[in-house]
């Protein structure tokens, strides 16, 4: 592990996705699949994960709002998912995940984000050509 990353793995509470993060984990997503699809799929997938509690939900405006609660100590994080269309009609899904405490994560808001999308690829099956996210 570098030193930069044990920094933040110390220091940091938070993570979120951009096109723009230097972590590839935390690009978000676009999909060339339907809002209504990704919606229901998210949003099915936040209520079915274990520790997590969906607080809100609003597809007018396409937020999911829910905490999770760490698995040894059972510290209280919030999560937030977006979603809606970009400018070119794609579905764009992106997602905080902040730490209550503020203190270092260890890097676990970065990991639920990670295995949150991971997740919701394969329940909507989508292959290479449906991802349209571009990674640096």
């Amino acid at each position: 592990m570098s030193l930069d990353r044990l920094r933040r793995a110390l220091t940091e509470h938070s993570a979120e996705t951009s096109v723009a993060s230097p972590d590839r984990r935390l690009a978000g997503r676009t999909y060339a699949i339907p809002f209504d699809d990704v919606w229901t799929a998210a949003l099915s997938l936040a209520a079915e994960r274990p520790r997590w509690t969906v607080m809100r939900a609003d597809d007018q405006r396409g937020v999911i709002e829910a905490e999770a609660r760490t698995r040894v100590f059972g510290f209280v994080d919030d999560l937030t998912v977006r979603i809606g269309l970009d400018g070119n009609a794609q579905t764009r899904l992106d997602m905080t995940s902040t730490s209550r405490r503020a203190k270092g994560d260890l890097g676990t808001n970065a990991r639920r984000i990670a295995r949150f999308l991971q997740l919701l690829d394969r329940r909507l099956m989508a292959g290479p050509d449906q991802i349209i996210t571009r990674v640096r």
